[in-house]
């Protein structure tokens, strides 16, 4: 498991880094001139440019492995941030934005590719998956409120520089560190005719309409994402709404720290959580006199408990095989979710409260899921050894 271990390393510095921007790009876009209409359109084309990276994706890393697409991505992301530092309009901004959303479209499938080969083991991969997610909200824990401290003290320009650094570093460490490994079930000949109809049952597709749940997870958070820094309007505002972000990520450490949540079922795990997160942005929205941090701290439990179930439903859906394009098409779906989310706010936010629009596509991803989620998953996670 050294391959783990580099790779939560590794993931933790680039997630860390991207998240410090969370707080900061809509403010710079801000002082650049950018209207709000504006920094919804950025955000949107940020992740739209997000579905020609994943489509490579999803078919280069099943046949060219994870680590070279790890490493491109991250000194993509680094050497794009070091032009962003320079940048003096909004129009140069979105245009730098949209090409890191291609960048950085390959770095989830390539991760969660890796890690789900690392064992054939179903207990073990839930694990693992839920070490991503703890990762992933591990850094994003303090990072919201480090990048707004660090524009606060040194500057947009500084800040976005040192940040491209560090990317740039930690994809030539990855190329070092990071090994390539070919999936269990690529490597099980089909040695008689039983083995083979394994191998067909394995490679099923998987229903379409279950990724409408990740689409609408993701619509929701990139309304989050657009919603809070529009609080900032001063570098004190600034690092309140850092303050705010890290308080979603505890609430997601917090359920994610629960280990015996990975011992129920992944579906459950996915139903149960969205429905819960869909009720939470219905109580933001309805205007419910509780505190707002609090209520994002419920966000964060909501997402500790779908982020690493998600995954895991996929892996048991397609029994074990073509993880790349499995993660791909996950990937997809939460790009037009995040395109979405902000598209949607920045449109509709005079009009009703853009948390109702995260709430009415939860539901509906609740309401769906159980009926393409019916057939057994049990039967793809065993090879046939006769």
């Amino acid at each position: 498991m050294k391959t783990a271990v580099w790779l939560y390393l590794f993931l933790f510095v680039a997630f860390f880094d991207l998240h410090a921007q969370y707080p900061i790009l809509t403010p710079f876009a801000i002082s650049l001139g950018a209207a709000p209409s504006f920094i919804g359109l950025m955000m949107g084309m940020y992740s739209i440019t997000h579905l020609p990276g994943n489509i490579i994706a999803g078919y280069g890393v099943d046949r060219l492995g994870s680590r070279l697409f790890i490493v491109f991505s991250l000194m993509g992301a680094g050497i794009i941030l070091l032009f962003q530092s320079q940048v003096t309009d909004p129009w140069q901004l979105l245009l730098l934005r949209s090409i890191s959303g291609f960048v950085l479209a390959f770095l989830s499938p390539a991760c969660l590719a890796l890690l789900a080969k690392l064992t054939t083991n179903r207990a073990e991969q839930s694990k693992l998956m839920a070490g991503n997610g703890f990762v992933h909200t591990l850094a994003t824990v303090v990072s919201p409120a480090a990048g707004a401290y660090m524009v606060a003290k040194i500057g947009f320009t500084t800040a976005f520089y040192m940040l491209g650094w560090v990317l740039i570093v930690t994809s030539i460490c990855a190329l070092i560190f990071i090994k390539d490994i070919k999936a269990a079930a690529e490597e099980l000949p089909p040695e008689n005719s039983k083995s083979k109809i394994v191998t067909r049952i394995e490679a099923a597709p998987i229903p379409w309409l279950v990724f409408i749940l990740p689409i609408a997870t993701s619509c929701a958070q990139g309304i989050l994402s657009f919603e809070l820094p529009l609080m900032a309007s001063t570098k004190e505002g600034m690092m309140t709404t850092g303050l705010l972000f890290s308080v979603v990520s505890v609430g997601a450490l917090i359920t994610l720290s629960m280990l015996f949540l990975n011992r129920i079922p992944a579906f459950h795990r996915t139903l149960w959580g969205s429905l819960i997160l869909a009720l939470i942005y219905f109580l933001i929205a309805a205007g419910t006199p509780l505190p707002f941090a609090l209520m994002l701290l419920f966000v964060g439990m909501g997402k500790g408990i779908i982020i690493p179930a998600i995954p895991m439903l996929l892996i048991e859906l397609s029994g074990g095989a073509r993880y790349g394009r499995t993660f791909s098409v996950l990937a997809i779906a939460y790009s037009i979710g995040a395109f979405i989310g902000p598209m949607l706010a920045g449109q509709l936010r005079d009009y009703l409260s853009p948390y109702y629009i995260a709430f009415l596509a939860l539901m509906i991803a609740v309401m769906v899921l159980p009926f393409h989620t019916r057939r057994p998953y049990t039967s793809r996670t065993h090879f046939s050894q006769n």
